[in-house]
C-alpha cells in the first residue's frame, strides 16, 4: 500500500497516537504513580512462600487371585482410582480438622503496627490459654491486649471500646469463657508500647481454609504412587507443620484401620475357638468315658491295608470338613451381617478368592467409615464405594456358596468311600471300632482347634507388624526462598499496565464523546476540502495583546499573515470581487470580532485602506476594541473625535451620508476607518434589509482597498443571511473547544443551496500543540520561554 492508498483508507496511524503522545507527560506521570502504588504493595503486603512435601503411597502385599484380572481390566477400580481414593482421603476435612485442632491454628496472635501487622507463630511475646471445648471450637472473636508494664495489660473487646485491666496469669472471663494471658519473654516490661490483636476463628472454617489452600496431585495417576503435597502461607514454619501433620494423621488412620480388622478377625476366631474348645472337651471325655466303661486299655493294631486308607480318607475327610466348617461360619456371618462392617480376614479358607476379596471389602469398609465423618451417606463418593462393597459381599456370597457346595460333595465322596472302608472294619471287634471313631472325632476337633490358635497368633502379628499407609520421601521443605506472592516482577508489570490504562481510557473516552473542533486537521476532515480552510489562529493568554502592530512577530501575527496571504489569493481569482469580506460564526463567542479586528490590522500593516464595519447591531463588540476605554491597544489616535453615529443611525436615517459614520483613528502607526453599529435597533432585520446597506457597502468598496464586516452570528439570527448576496468573500470562524462538528453542517448546506458565496473557514483559539506549521515555529521569531516543567 502506498501513501495515497493508505491516505485513502483512512488508517492514518499518526493521527491515532497524536492525542496520546501529545499527553505523555499524564502517561509518564499516571505510570509512576502507579509503580509507586506497586511498590507499597510489595513493601507492606505480607510475602506468602511456597512450601512442599512429596509421600509415597504403598501398596498393600494381598495374595494374587482371579480378582486381579478384575482390576487389570478395571472393573473393581484400578491403581489410577486407588491413588485417586488416597488423595481423597489425605485431603480430607477430618483430617484438616484434627491437624487444626492439634497445632492450635484457629488462634491466632497479631501485633499490631503502624504499617504492617506481625503474626507471630514461633515463640509468641503473649500465650493464649483458652479452654478446650466445642465452645472454643465455635467461637468467632477479636479482642486487643495492650501490655501496661511488666505485671498488667489491657483486654478490651474490638466491637466496642470499653477497657478492662487484668494481671499476668489470672483467670478472666470473655464471650468464649475463661482465659489465660502469660507473657511468653523474659522481660515482660519490654511489652508495653504495643499492641496485640487475638483472634479466634471456627475451627472448621480455618480447616476448610486450608483444605482450598493444600494442593495434593499425583504425578502419574497411571504408573506412579507418587503424590505430592503444597501450600502457599505466610510463616514457613506454620506451612511445614500443617503438610507434617496432615502426612502424619493420614499414616495414624492407615495404622489405626488395619487394628481395627485385626481386632475384628481375632474377635471372630476366638468366637470359634470358645466353641470348638467344647467340643473338644466333650470328645475327650467321650473316649475317657469309653475306655473307662469297658475296660480297654490298649487295642491291637487292625489290619494295615485298611487302616492306611481308611487312615488317609479319614485325613482327606477332616480337611474337607474343617473348610467346609469355616466356609459355612463364614456364609452364616455375611448372611447375618447388617450394613457394611468389616469382615475377619485370613481364617483359613483355602479359595485365594475368597481372602483377597476379604482384604479388598475390609479396605473399602474402612474407607467409607471414614468418609462418614465428615460427609453423609449421598456423597457421590460414598456412593460409589456402597457400590463397589455390594459388588463385591455378592462376590463373596457367590464365592462362599461355590466353596460350600464343593466342600459338601467332597465330604459326601469321602464320607461315602469312607463308609466302604469302615464296612471291611465293622469286622473287626466293636469296641476297637468305636473307640477308633471317637479317636478320629477327637483328631478332628484338635486338629481344627490348632488350627484356629495359630491363625489368632498370625493376626496379633500382622497388626504388631503394621506399617505406615505411606512413605515419606520428602518432608516439608521450602521450595523457594523467593515468596510466591506478592510477585514483584507481576505486580509492577500489572502497575505499568495499569498506569498506561487509566491515561489511556480516560483519553479514549474523552475523544469518543468529543464532538468539537479543536485544529485545522479536524475541521478539514470534516469539509473534506469541499470549502478552503484560510488557516488557524492561536489561543492567547491574558497578558497577550487582542490587536497586532506593524512590527509584530508573534505566533498570532504570523498566523493572521497567512490567513491574509490566502484571502488575498481568493479575492484575486474572483475577477468580480468588490473585496467585500464578511467575518461570520455559528454562535456568539468564538471570536468573530476578534478576527475582524486583527485582519483589518493585519491588511492595514500593508499599507492598504481598510474599513471595518460593525453590522452586528444585535450585539456590537467593535466598541471594545477601538474605543478610548480599549485596553487592547496602548497607543490609538483619533484623527478627530468619535462619532456617535453608526451603521443603525444611518440605515434610519437617509439624511446621512457615509462620511457622517465613518471613524478614522490611528492605531500603531496603521490608520483605520471604522463604522461602528449604533444603537441596539428594535427591528434589526427588517433595518439591514434595507437598500442603504447595499449603497453603503457598494460606495465603501469603491474607496477601500478592502471592507471588512463584523456581521451577526449565523445559526442565531437571520441578519447574515439576509445581507449575504453584498459580500465577496464569507469567512466563517470556528472556536477550538466550542463549536460542535455538526454545526459545520450548517454553512455547508447554505453554500450549496447557493445563499452563501465565497465561503470559507478559521479555526480560531487552537493550542500551541495543535496548530498548523506557520503558528508552531514563527520562523524563528515571535518565541516564549517556556516554563521549566514544559522543557522536560
Amino acid at each position: 500500500m502506498d501513501s495515497q492508498e493508505f491516505s485513502k483508507s483512512g488508517l492514518d496511524t499518526k493521527a491515532l497516537l497524536k492525542p496520546y503522545l501529545k499527553n505523555w507527560k499524564w502517561f509518564a506521570v499516571s505510570i509512576i504513580a502507579a509503580l509507586i502504588l506497586g511498590f507499597l504493595l510489595i513493601r507492606y503486603s505480607t510475602p506468602e512462600y511456597a512450601i512442599q512435601s512429596k509421600i509415597q503411597v504403598l501398596e498393600d502385599q494381598a495374595p494374587s487371585s482371579e480378582l486381579a484380572a478384575l482390576q487389570d481390566i478395571n472393573i473393581l477400580g484400578g491403581r489410577g482410582n486407588q491413588i485417586t481414593d488416597e488423595i481423597e482421603t489425605l485431603g480430607s476435612r477430618t483430617n484438616f480438622l484434627e491437624v487444626i485442632k492439634e497445632l492450635g491454628l484457629n488462634k491466632k496472635i497479631i501485633e499490631l503496627g503502624n504499617l504492617k501487622n506481625t503474626e507471630q507463630y514461633i515463640n509468641p511475646s503473649l500465650n493464649l490459654i483458652v479452654p478446650a471445648d466445642s465452645i472454643i471450637y465455635n467461637a468467632d472473636i477479636d479482642f486487643l491486649i495492650t501490655p501496661k508494664n511488666s505485671t498488667t495489660f489491657e483486654f478490651a473487646l474490638e466491637e466496642d471500646n470499653f477497657v478492662k485491666v487484668y494481671t499476668y496469669g489470672t483467670t478472666f472471663e470473655t464471650p468464649v469463657g475463661d482465659v489465660v494471658i502469660t507473657p511468653n519473654v523474659a522481660k515482660p516490661e519490654n511489652l508495653v508500647g504495643r499492641k496485640y490483636l487475638m483472634s479466634i476463628r471456627p475451627l472448621a472454617a480455618v480447616a476448610e481454609n486450608y483444605q482450598k489452600k493444600v494442593l495434593i496431585t499425583a504425578t502419574n495417576e497411571l504408573t506412579s504412587r507418587i503424590i505430592g503435597i503444597s501450600l502457599n502461607d505466610a510463616i514457613i514454619q506454620r506451612g511445614k507443620d500443617v503438610l507434617n501433620g496432615l502426612v502424619s494423621r493420614y499414616n495414624e488412620n492407615a495404622i489405626r484401620d488395619k487394628k481395627t480388622i485385626a481386632d475384628r478377625t481375632s474377635s471372630f476366631i476366638n468366637d470359634r475357638i470358645a466353641d470348638i474348645y467344647g467340643d473338644l472337651s466333650s470328645v475327650d471325655q467321650s473316649a475317657e468315658d469309653f475306655k473307662a466303661g469297658r475296660g480297654i486299655a490298649d487295642i491291637g493294631t487292625q489290619t494295615s491295608v485298611n487302616l492306611n486308607i481308611g487312615a488317609a480318607s479319614q485325613q482327606e475327610l477332616q480337611n474337607a470338613s474343617v473348610q467346609l466348617d469355616i466356609a459355612s461360619s463364614m456364609k452364616d456371618l455375611m448372611d447375618s451381617q447388617e450394613g457394611y462392617e468389616v469382615l475377619p480376614a485370613n481364617v483359613g479358607l483355602a479359595d485365594p478368592t475368597i481372602a483377597s476379596t476379604t482384604a479388598r471389602y475390609n479396605e473399602l469398609a474402612l474407607e467409607r467409615k471414614r468418609l462418614l465423618e465428615s460427609s453423609n451417606e449421598k456423597n457421590p463418593i460414598i456412593v460409589n464405594l456402597d457400590q463397589q462393597l455390594d459388588g463385591l459381599k455378592r462376590s463373596m456370597k457367590s464365592s462362599l456358596n461355590t466353596v460350600t457346595n464343593n466342600l459338601s460333595l467332597q465330604v459326601n465322596s469321602l464320607s461315602s468311600q469312607l463308609s466302604k472302608i469302615n464296612s471291611r472294619i465293622y469286622s473287626a471287634p466293636k469296641n476297637e471300632r468305636a473307640l477308633r471313631d471317637i479317636t478320629r472325632q477327637q483328631q478332628t476337633t484338635e486338629s481344627l482347634y490348632l488350627y484356629l490358635l495359630q491363625k489368632r497368633e498370625e493376626s496379633q502379628i500382622a497388626f504388631a507388624s503394621a506399617t505406615p499407609k505411606s512413605n515419606v520421601i520428602d518432608r516439608a521443605y521450602l521450595a523457594s526462598k523467593d515468596p510466591v506472592s506478592p510477585k514483584k516482577i507481576l505486580v509492577f508489570l500489572a502497575s505499568f499496565i495499569l498506569g498506561s490504562l487509566i491515561p489511556f481510557g480516560i483519553i479514549y473516552v474523552k475523544d469518543l464523546m468529543d464532538n468539537k473542533i479543536h485544529s485545522k486537521a479536524d475541521l478539514e476532515a470534516l469539509i473534506n476540502s469541499e470549502v478552503p480552510i484560510l488557516g488557524d489562529l492561536p489561543r492567547l493568554s491574558k497578558k497577550d495583546r487582542q490587536l497586532v502592530h506593524n512590527d509584530d512577530r508573534s505566533v498570532l501575527s504570523e498566523s493572521l499573515r497567512i490567513l491574509r496571504t490566502n484571502l488575498d489569493y481568493l479575492i484575486k481569482s474572483d475577477k468580480n470581487s468588490n473585496k467585500v469580506i464578511y467575518i461570520t460564526s455559528s454562535t456568539s463567542g468564538e471570536g468573530k470580532t476578534f478576527l475582524s479586528s486583527n485582519l483589518a490590522m493585519i491588511f492595514a500593516n500593508t499599507g492598504k485602506k481598510v474599513l471595518l464595519v460593525g453590522a452586528d447591531i444585535r450585539n456590537p463588540k467593535l466598541y471594545d476594541f477601538f474605543t478610548d476605554t480599549s485596553d487592547n491597544i496602548d497607543n490609538m489616535e483619533r484623527k478627530k473625535d468619535i462619532k456617535e453615529l453608526g451603521l443603525t443611525e444611518y440605515l434610519y436615517d437617509d439624511s446621512l451620508s457615509f462620511s457622517d459614520v465613518v471613524n478614522s483613528m490611528l492605531v500603531y502607526s496603521n490608520t483605520i476607518d471604522v463604522v461602528y453599529s449604533g444603537k441596539i435597533p428594535p427591528n434589526p432585520a427588517e433595518l439591514l434589509m434595507s437598500e442603504r446597506l447595499k449603497e453603503l457597502l457598494k460606495t465603501a468598496s469603491e474607496k477601500y482597498d478592502y471592507v471588512i464586516v463584523d456581521t451577526a452570528p449565523l445559526m442565531v439570527v437571520t441578519d447574515t443571511l439576509l445581507i449575504s448576496e453584498y459580500a465577496n468573500q464569507i469567512v466563517y470562524v470556528t472556536r477550538a473547544g466550542a463549536t460542535e462538528k455538526n454545526v459545520i453542517e450548517y454553512p455547508l448546506k447554505l453554500k450549496k443551496e447557493g445563499k452563501l458565496k465565497g465561503l470559507s473557514f478559521v479555526v480560531n483559539d487552537v493550542k500551541e500543540s495543535d496548530l498548523g506549521y506557520g503558528g508552531k515555529y514563527g520562523y524563528g521569531y515571535g518565541k516564549t520561554q517556556k516554563k521549566w516543567w514544559k522543557l522536560v
